[in-house]
């Protein structure tokens, strides 16, 4: 913006300058060809022609007092007289004619320069601020995919060595209570890191009923939440809602909406999934009574590393957007909140093409 600044003072002088000169040229040729009309036998009319040759440059209309064209010189096409003048030019005692002009072409060109330089500027830090965004993204996307290739790597050692111990105390304590339960929150952990390796890789999208999808996720999260805690999902009996989605991601994400949810509720409090729909996508909405989220916090909850939990790793909520937009070629969004009534966190999935 600075060099633009000084670029245009220092053009509109030049540009002042030149149209200055311009006008006095323009002085000059009216005189030339005013003595050139006036002129006797004994006049020097080479002299005068010379003067009125020399205009190569600067568009020139003689016109009538109603403003009618004349003649033009430097014109390629006459239409209405220039925007500078008039000069009276005296033909007789009874017709007087007059002379208007144009800024000639390198006085035209010259004020568009700043223009141009501001345009090539922000051409320029337009592709500057594209190269490090894309960049930027492109490095985000190889630690997302390292972060959880690794997850996935480390979870799987230690997971089968479990698998192998659940199936010894299966053998052994046949009747004991524990050991399926132990299987059971085996499973969920090889799940985790099925999760993990499915965002280290190319998802596979599949037209699918979301419905069950969703419903598994509050089966999970009910039987792990105190009783003075609601879920109402009764939006989802009975419907039918396919969009494009992976079964395993989406459920996580709902699955971390639904932990924040129960997060943000002190004591006792209700938790609400609603559906919506419109002719290319379905909306699942999340809402909860809890604290809610302030303002100024609300700028920032999408960024890894940012939380307002005192042992939050600030992974949850951009994960989950990673795996709904980039994944899903959907949107999550915090619809609204308000600090002290509850939030509420919007899915929008889109439906496949031939539905």
């Amino acid at each position: 913006m600075l060099i633009v600044a000084i670029s245009v003072l220092f053009t509109n002088n030049l540009a002042r300058s030149l149209q200055e000169e311009e006008q006095k040229n323009m002085a000059i040729w009216a005189e030339a060809t005013q003595q050139l009309i006036l002129a006797d036998e004994d006049a020097d009319i080479d002299f005068f022609m010379s003067i009125i040759e020399k205009n190569t440059t600067i568009p020139v209309y003689i016109c009538d007092k109603e403003g009618n064209v004349l003649s033009s010189r430097n014109v390629t096409s006459a239409g209405k007289p220039g925007d500078h003048g008039p000069i009276e030019l005296k033909i007789d005692d009874t017709t007087t004619q007059y002379i208007y002009w144009d800024d000639s072409n390198l006085l035209t060109r010259l004020r568009y320069v700043p223009y141009a330089q501001f345009a090539l500027i922000f051409i320029f830090i337009a592709i500057a601020v594209i190269t490090m965004l894309t960049g930027q993204r492109s490095e985000e996307n190889r630690l997302w995919v390292g972060l959880s290739k690794e997850t996935a790597h480390q979870l799987g050692t230690p997971i089968s060595s479990l698998n192998a111990w659940q199936q010894i105390l299966a053998e052994k304590y046949p009747e004991d209570e524990y050991v399926p339960q132990m299987k059971r929150d085996i499973d969920r952990l090889q799940m985790i890191a099925d999760r993990f390796q499915k965002i280290g890789s190319e998802p596979t999208l599949q037209a699918e009923n979301l419905i069950p999808v969703v419903q598994n996720a509050v089966t999970y999260m009910r039987a792990r939440i105190s009783n003075r805690i609601t879920i109402d999902d009764s939006c989802l009996n009975e419907v039918n809602r396919t969009v494009m989605l992976n079964a395993p991601l989406l459920q996580w994400v709902v699955e971390n909406l639904l932990k924040n949810a129960v997060d943000a509720i002190s004591g006792e409090g209700a938790i609400t999934i609603q559906l919506h729909e419109n002719e290319h996508d379905v909306m699942i909405d999340v809402s909860d009574t809890g604290k809610g989220i302030d303002n100024k916090t609300q700028r920032r909850i999408f960024e890894p590393g940012f939380t307002s939990k005192e042992r939050g790793w600030g992974l949850g909520l951009p994960l989950a957007k990673r795996i709904i937009e980039q994944y899903h070629g959907g949107k999550l969004v915090l619809k609204s909140s308000q600090v002290g009534v509850g939030t509420t966190f919007r899915i929008i999935l889109k439906k496949p093409e031939n539905s």
